[in-house]
């Protein structure tokens, strides 16, 4: 079917429109980005966008916004849980700023559940702040979204946004999943505003149980970069202003805003689930005079490994068990980030780790770094092999990404750019073959039950990239910073970071058993925003047969009538 009858169809769609959102006229250059990278691009204009809002002509998908609030959501009971997405200001490292925010907190409330349970979440748009963005959708990240990729989350990939004073209810299963997951809005850049929130799925049968004493909200830590700009206005690629641990920090110059404290018992086993919900930033995570025992990676459960220090990228997480066998006191908790403000003098980039007893003072502890975390050294508890043949080359299909700068990023000669009508509705309207699916030459497809390489070269404009994978979990044959090739036990994860030198070239494989448009995409959210994606649309014909709920095929009409009005 030809594009033009596809806009014809009830669900048509308008582009994207963008409002004259300012731009600072000097950009403060990002540290990935040079400035001859910027040099005499003209790329600065229109690089942020925002819609007009006007409310009273906004469709409502499914229902109105505006049910009761919980800060932890837990899916046990069964039924519906509403999370209202709101705008507030919220000042979490000292420095006052409007927010885009689940519920009303930053992060968003942790939402549990049990391995097997089912989500069904309406998330309300209560946007009202045309200083930001004011659609919105909700990315499960992690959550495969098997026979579900309508639920997936990702803004004009899998669905149209939701408009403001309506709601969409997202409805899938955890299936045989368990683990540390999050979510965060897929719609431009607008969780660098605040959109983003932890998720656990507890297995009553976790093989690692016997290692812990201690696994409940408490022991969940998120790392979070915090911007003192919104993201419709920021500088092209800002660096972060200060580094949150569980919604709590400090920058330079600012007050002594009070630190995150995470209390623990002498004696106890904890596990402690890590999750980067950063926009860019990756942090080199430690907790002074304790060493950490990581059980799990991007939900997937691994071997036991001793570590003192992990590097976390975007997107990615971690279980590490830790024993609070130390003497009574205060001990610092370091994120040190890649960007922006490094260090901790005047307590940036930190937290408290506190016994019970120890006096409420700030600790003076130091750091001892011996033993970091290296990728190569994760395996997973269940063997795996990775799939295909065992050497370099051996699968089924096999893509090489060449990723370059031109003012835009591009993954071989191509800048992902949001299509008009999402990738799943064009499928689902019979737009096929691949090459036909906008955007054009950024939809790949591949058939079903094929082993997929992927390798991506190291040392590009704005490496190390970390790169996320949708409806799936890949096997990491070649990480950054290792030159050998590991086919028996890699670590199986979902989001990889490429390297930063020119020598690294991050191989990863998964198997096509999972029907839908899955995105993969760089996790720093301003690089997606500018290009940094490839969309495989999986087993179209199978695709082509599901039936989305009535729900869903209103979320486009409505978002058409908003861009409208």
């Amino acid at each position: 079917m030809h594009v033009a009858s596809i806009l014809a169809l009830s669900f048509s769609l308008l582009p994207r429109q963008a409002s004259g959102a300012s731009i600072h006229a000097t950009p403060r250059l990002h540290p990935r980005i040079s400035s001859e990278d910027v040099q005499n691009r003209g790329f600065l204009d229109g690089l942020f966008h925002s819609f007009a809002s006007v409310e009273s002509a906004a469709e409502k998908a499914v229902g109105d916004a505006g049910a009761a609030f919980a800060p932890i959501l837990d899916v046990t009971g069964g039924g519906t849980t509403t999370m209202p997405i709101v705008n507030r200001v919220v000042a979490p490292d000292g420095f006052a700023r409007p927010s885009v925010l689940a519920g009303s907190s930053f992060p968003g409330p942790l939402i549990t559940a049990r391995k097997g349970q089912s989500f069904r979440i309406n998330v309300a748009n209560q946007l009202n702040d045309t200083s930001m963005e004011t659609v919105t959708t909700i990315h499960w990240h992690g959550f495969f979204q098997s026979r579900t990729p309508w639920e997936d989350g990702v803004a004009f990939v899998s669905q149209c946004p939701i408009v403001p004073r309506a709601s969409f209810v997202y409805d899938f299963s955890t299936a045989k999943q368990a683990g540390t997951f999050w979510y965060h809005s897929h719609y431009s850049t607008q969780y660098c505003d605040g959109l983003r929130g932890a998720m656990v799925v507890y297995d009553p049968r976790d093989p690692h149980k016997s290692l812990y004493d201690v696994d409940d909200a408490t022991t969940v830590i998120t790392l979070a970069d915090w911007y003192h700009y919104l993201s419709t206005n920021a500088p092209f690629i800002p660096n972060p202003s200060s580094t949150l641990i569980n919604g709590l920090g400090r920058y330079p110059g600012g007050p002594a805003s009070p630190l995150s404290v995470i209390n623990v018992k002498q004696g106890k086993r904890y596990r402690f689930r890590v999750v980067a919900m950063s926009c860019d930033s990756s942090f080199d995570f430690s907790i002074d005079g304790h060493t950490m025992t990581i059980i799990e990676v991007d939900s997937i459960n691994h071997k036991p490994l001793i570590v003192d220090q992990i590097t976390i990228y975007a997107g990615q997480r971690y279980s590490v068990i830790i024993t609070a066998n130390q003497p009574v006191g205060n001990y610092w908790v370091r994120a040190n980030p890649d960007v922006g403000n490094t260090g901790h003098d005047g307590g940036i980039n930190s937290a408290i780790f506190r016994y019970a007893g120890a006096q409420n003072t700030t600790p003076t502890t130091t750091a001892a770094v011996r033993n970091p975390m290296a990728e190569t050294s994760l395996h997973p508890l269940v063997a795996s092999p990775a799939p295909g043949k065992p050497y370099p080359g051996g699968a089924d299909i096999i893509f090489n990404l060449d990723i370059t700068f031109n003012g835009h990023f591009a993954v071989n000669g191509k800048s992902f750019s949001s299509p008009g009508v999402p990738v799943l509705l064009q499928i689902l309207s019979g737009l096929a073959p691949a090459q036909n699916l906008l955007p054009t030459g950024s939809v790949i497809s591949l058939p079903p039950n094929k082993v997929v390489e992927i390798s991506v070269p190291g040392g590009t404009v704005g490496a190390p990239h970390p790169f996320h994978l949708h409806g799936h979990a890949f096997w990491v044959v070649r990480s950054a910073g290792s030159d050998h090739y590991n086919f028996v036990d890699p670590v199986i994860r979902d989001v990889v970071s490429t390297g930063a030198s020119k020598s690294d070239n991050t191989t990863f494989r998964f198997v096509t058993d999972n029907a839908g448009p899955w995105i993969l995409h760089c996790h720093i959210d301003w690089h997606l925003d500018i290009g940094l994606a490839v969309v495989f649309a999986e087993d179209i014909p199978s695709v082509g047969k599901e039936r989305p709920p009535i729900s869903w095929q209103s979320l486009c009409p409505a978002y058409n009538k908003f861009i409208k009005s």
